[in-house]
Order: C-alpha cells, then structure tokens, then sequence
C-alpha cells in the first residue's frame, strides 16, 4: 500500500489517497526513528460526527523523488518494526495518552 502525502497538511491534519485514490483524513501524531528510518504515527479521523476511538496508523517515511519536496508513506509489514515503533511512541506519550494494550 503506497500513499502519497497530499498537499494540503494544517492544524496537524494529513490528508493522504488510499490505493482507490479516496482522501483520507488523519491526525498527525508524532515522528519516530527507528533504525535509521522515520515513522509517523497516523490517528485516522472519524467522518462527520462519529467519535471513534480507533487505533494509530503507523507508515514508513520515504522521498519519493530526490528532485521533488514530496515524501510517500509506505505501510510496513514487519510486525516487529511496527510494535517496536508503537513501543517509542507509548513511551514518549505515556502521561497524554490511555493506551490499550
């Protein structure tokens, strides 16, 4: 699953096309490192007025092209990288989140 950051990013919000080319709306929540890569960590927003406590969204940071300002998020498929990066991310975030494990 490739997406692309859509221009348009404020207040923390990223819109980015699923692979059917649809926006999808989420909050920006944090930037990790891990093993010389980077990782955002998405919160999905609810449509209208649904209130959903829904589970980040963790991609992989890439250029997309070294002569364009534009990156790609890439969904990661190895479950170690990902509770890895969930793990920095709880931590760094312990007292301003309840997390379920």
């Amino acid at each position: 699953m490739d997406e692309n950051l859509n221009e348009e990013e404020s207040d923390n919000i990223v819109i980015l096309n699923d692979e059917e080319g649809n926006e999808v709306k989420f909050e920006f929540l944090d930037l990790v490192d891990y093993e010389n890569e980077q990782y955002v960590v998405l919160l999905p927003m609810a449509e209208g007025d649904e209130e959903e406590e829904g589970e980040v969204v963790i991609l992989k940071l890439e250029d997309s092209d070294e002569d364009s300002d534009q990156e790609s998020y890439v969904s990661v498929e190895d479950e170690d990288v990902l509770m890895n990066v969930f793990e920095i991310f709880k931590n760094k975030f312990k007292d301003d989140f309840d997390f379920v494990d």
